[in-house]
């Protein structure tokens, strides 16, 4: 008997364990986890106040290599293990790859990850490398790399992981099952980053699902925002050279475009665009307020929501929950830029305390 069972508590299985009946496996499926998933929801006091509602914060950065790729990735290694597969591939700006190349690792196969040259960020390329991908720097950008590693698949005895993967939607869906499980109700707005939109397709998909089988009464109105310089849905074409400092969602032309217009239609939600600077301000105030660190894309929900707000076009008194999707440590430059240098002191503590202000 395990020491949990013993003790009453629950030790969480991973996203195919969890939610096993709601996913595409069976006997057959080797299930390869990291124990994925199960990520807080964190009531947000001070958004909540600002923004004149109850505001929630669905914290991915805490899947074990730091962003919500893990719940997709876990289905897709699963599934590709069922089929044999020696060599994964995946084209990336950052935490695909890292992600790929953790679950490859636990499964034996050979993880290979192409990324755009010096479009990722270092915290990212080094989670790759430190789990032994073979790792491609392409001349070009995410979608040139997906292009690519699509190719690689057709013609090479090669698995693609990316989210055109089904497996990786069925994977991410479980994300909305959790909000569920925690609020017992469906949330009447859910706020996330779009970039290759694959997040947004996944968790309308669990939200019908639940609310198919009656777990909950109502849908949320899903509300997506992309970078400025990386806004093709917004704009309704395809952006050849998209530039944001948010490296996750600097994508031109999303795999999951049509899938997440059909989302947005649907919950009768919006997909809009900010800029870097609202970007950079929403990550800076989510980590100095609510002790939330997420990557510069992660912010990007929250960015939408305070744009949204100073234009009064937010609703008031509704229950929302903000996706934030990689942890901050993957992309720490932003909050390093511009921050003030340490102060040093003698080991005296009557100028430690002047310094912090104490006397």
């Amino acid at each position: 008997m395990s020491l949990f069972k013993k003790s009453g508590a629950h030790q969480w299985r991973g996203v195919i364990k969890e939610y096993e009946k709601r996913l595409p496996v069976s006997s057959k499926t080797p299930i390869v986890t990291l124990n994925e998933g199960g990520t807080p929801l964190i009531y947000a006091c001070v958004l909540s106040e600002m923004l004149g509602n109850d505001v929630w914060l669905k914290f991915e950065g805490a899947n074990p290599t730091g962003s919500f790729k893990d719940r997709g990735m876990t289905m897709a290694i699963s599934k590709a293990a069922e089929d044999g597969a020696k060599a994964v591939i995946c084209a990336s700006t950052g935490n695909t790859s890292a992600s790929a190349a953790a679950y490859a690792t636990k499964a034996g196969m050979v993880p290979v990850v192409l990324v755009p040259q010096g479009k990722i960020a270092m915290g990212k390329l080094a989670q790759a490398i430190a789990h032994g991908a073979k790792l491609l720097q392409v001349k070009g950008n995410f979608d040139d790399c997906l292009t690519l590693a699509k190719q690689l698949s057709e013609q090479y005895p090669v698995s693609l992981v990316n989210s055109v993967n089904p497996y990786r939607i069925e994977g991410q869906k479980t994300a909305s099952f959790e909000v569920i499980d925690a609020l017992g109700f469906a949330p009447d707005i859910h706020v996330m980053p779009v970039g290759n939109a694959g997040n947004i397709t996944a968790y309308w998909k669990g939200y019908k699902e639940y609310y198919a089988d009656r777990i909950s009464k109502s849908l949320p109105a899903m509300w997506g925002f992309q970078a400025k310089g990386a806004a093709p849905i917004v704009r309704g074409k395809i952006v050849k050279n998209p530039e944001t400092l948010a490296t996750a969602i600097r994508i031109g032309n999303p795999a999951s475009w049509k899938q997440a217009e059909q989302a947005r239609d649907e919950s009768k939600g919006l997909i809009d665009m900010v800029s870097d600077a609202e970007i950079l301000s929403a990550y800076r105030l989510v980590a100095a307020k609510e002790g939330v660190f997420v990557e510069p894309s992660s912010a990007a929900g929250l960015a939408g929501l305070i744009k949204y707000k100073a234009a009064k076009k937010l609703p008031k008194g509704k229950k929302i929950v903000i996706t934030v999707t990689g942890n901050g440590l993957k992309d720490i430059q932003w909050i390093l830029n511009g921050a003030d240098k340490p102060i040093t002191v003698p080991v005296d503590v009557k100028k430690a305390a002047k310094v912090i202000g104490l006397s």
